[in-house]
């Protein structure tokens, strides 16, 4: 994705009439499924636009992101798209902040005063480093408290997202990986590394090392220090499986 996609894409979303979520209170107290569906994420029980069943996660997320429903967190989603999840995430952890990356971020229809949408490359170290030194992130403060990696799924991306991320988790915050199981179905000629995400969860849960081109012996030492503990799922589709890392 060169510079000026990433600009014409920018642009258009700047320029599009977007949906303010901030003033539809009849919402305020529904489920985080009813959000999904409503705003019309793939990650509800059923899609809204095509009434066929949805991934099925919102049953996971409850049950590991309800200790954060009350509190002022900070949730950084990567691969928006139009918004649909993030506006739902809004909606139900009310003293939440979120921050969005997607490459095209020219789909996004949702409006918040709470809601940052940021055009990147989850690749591109250099404008990622730029846009935490703007939101005054670092790995030693103001940290995320949730990490969703809803992007490509191609196992390079994962483990890359994962790679340059997890370090930014705040201390008992969670790192959520969706779709982890993409590569071992769908595979692609993408992707620089043989090791698939199960395996990597498998051996981080073991505390045994492992082979990667992307995830080397140093920083796999670090994960085993930092990991509380793994947790995986199951969705309703072939390739909804979901994982949500802890950190100490």
């Amino acid at each position: 994705m060169n510079f000026f996609s990433l600009f014409k894409r920018s642009l258009l979303y700047k320029l599009k009439k977007k949906i303010n979520i901030d003033t539809n209170s009849s919402l305020n107290e529904k489920s985080l499924d009813e959000l999904f569906h409503h705003y019309g994420s793939d990650k509800a029980e059923t899609v809204k636009m095509t009434n066929e069943s949805g991934h099925g996660f919102s049953k996971f997320y409850n049950e590991n992101l309800n200790q954060f429903k009350d509190k002022k967190i900070k949730i950084l989603e990567v691969g928006s798209y139009s918004g649909a999840s993030a506006a739902a995430f809004k909606k139900y952890f009310k003293n939440s902040s979120i921050y969005c990356f997607d490459i095209n971020i020219s789909k996004f229809i949702y409006s918040s005063e709470k809601i940052h949408v940021f055009g990147v490359n989850i690749n591109n170290d250099e404008k990622i480093n730029k846009i935490f030194k703007r939101l005054n992130i670092s790995r030693n403060s103001n940290l995320f408290d949730v990490i969703i990696d809803d992007g490509s799924h191609y196992l390079s991306d994962i483990l890359v997202t994962f790679k340059n991320l997890f370090k930014y988790v705040n201390n008992g915050g969670i790192y959520i990986i969706e779709d982890f199981k993409f590569p071992n179905y769908y595979k692609t000629n993408k992707d620089i590394d043989h090791i698939l995400v199960d395996t990597v969860l498998e051996s981080l849960n073991r505390k045994k090392l492992f082979d990667s081109n992307i995830i080397k012996k140093d920083f796999q030492v670090y994960l085993q220090n930092q990991i509380k503990n793994i947790k995986i799922y199951k969705g309703k589709l072939k390739d909804s499986d979901i994982c949500f890392i802890t950190r100490k």
